[in-house]
């Protein structure tokens, strides 16, 4: 308890890091679009929302789930997932006349090639805009998965740790190995499912 009557007790949201107050007051009175992305380990979200005196009103809503129903069959939580569901989202949002928005990621700490920046250039790449610098981006290599195939093939000389550590892709009927192509194939999915 605290002993002086002038003591101001922190939201608790605040006291588990989950919000910033200080930036947060900052997107909001910016009177902006946001870009909301939040990361999980098997899902990635894109919201666009927009603040309301009753409270935030989200415009669009996509998680990676969404992706099953293009036929990923790749990991919902890794860097070519949160690619495509950026993209979804984005091109959900061209639809209903939201063309530009500032990123909100949260608390995270920001990490240059994140899966919050994947996502943020396939919202980019719908053809919204949205304010950043080019270097955060991830490279077209990891987008697209070529890193986890060329990965799934150095590890499939040994077979206990290749079904270890791809055990969710080959339940799914997936090689790995084939990642960058399957990768392509659902975002063409996407381009054309929502134009």
């Amino acid at each position: 308890m605290a002993a002086n009557k002038n003591y101001t007790v922190k939201f608790n949201r605040r006291n588990q890091n989950k919000t910033n107050y200080n930036r947060r007051l900052k997107l909001v009175k910016s009177h902006e679009i946001r870009l909301v992305i939040r990361t999980h380990l098997n899902n990635i979200i894109a919201q666009f929302v927009q603040y309301d005196d009753k409270g935030d009103k989200v415009l669009i809503n996509v998680n990676s789930k969404n992706l099953v129903a293009f036929g990923w069959k790749g990991h919902r939580g890794n860097l070519p997932s949160a690619y495509l569901t950026g993209l979804y989202a984005g091109l959900l949002a061209k639809k209903k006349n939201i063309k530009k928005a500032i990123l909100d990621s949260g608390s995270y700490t920001s990490i240059k090639g994140s899966r919050i920046y994947a996502a943020l250039k396939g919202v980019v790449d719908s053809g919204m805009d949205i304010p950043h610098s080019k270097t955060i981006l991830p490279s077209e290599d990891t987008i697209s998965g070529e890193i986890i195939s060329n990965y799934a093939t150095m590890l499939s000389k040994d077979p206990e740790a290749y079904k270890k550590q791809f055990g969710s892709y080959i339940k799914r009927n997936m090689k790995p190995e084939q990642l960058p192509l399957h990768f392509k194939e659902t975002k063409e999915k996407i381009m054309h499912g929502v134009n």
